[in-house]
């Protein structure tokens, strides 16, 4: 993996994969295998008819100890072989995947930005206890992300 690019509501990571960029795209843009490669995020169901496509639409469920919650996301960015993004909730998060040639393979990079309406959101809604909830939330971005990449590795190079 790269060295990690930190600010204090964004976080990117990368890691080469021993495959051609089309068939990693191919991999992270089926939201429907999440899964197989997040540690918080069970899966995503497409809504009738969608598909890694600009403008569609998926929803998430997430599972952390004690809690169970759904997001819905929008495809925000949709080239195969070169990059995959989505909002969630209306713009609160951005996550995307770039891809790059890297001699035989691809070289993967993780993008996360925890945007200010978001903040903003969690700060309504938990009142005293919004910084806390927004700095959980920077955490698991910034430990989930080379777990996630990992794991794509494993899943595309098996």
């Amino acid at each position: 993996m790269t060295q990690p690019q930190i600010g204090e509501f964004t976080h990117a990571e990368s890691i080469v994969v021993a495959a051609p960029p089309a068939r990693v795209y191919d991999v992270v843009s089926d939201v429907t295998r999440t899964g197989e490669w997040s540690p918080v995020c069970t899966g995503c169901t497409w809504d009738e008819g969608d598909g890694p496509r600009l403008g569609a639409h998926f929803t998430g469920r997430n599972e952390v100890p004690g809690r169970v919650w759904e997001t819905r996301s929008e495809v925000v960015a949709a080239d195969p072989g070169r990059a995959f993004a989505w909002e969630v909730n209306g713009g609160f998060v951005r996550w995307g995947y770039e891809l790059e040639p890297d001699g035989e393979g691809t070289r993967l990079t993780e993008t996360w930005d925890f945007r200010e309406m978001g903040r903003e959101f969690f700060r309504q809604k938990y009142g005293a206890d919004g910084e806390q909830q927004i700095a959980e939330r920077v955490a698991a971005a910034r430990s989930g992300i080379p777990a996630t990449l990992a794991a794509i590795k494993r899943v595309v190079e098996g």
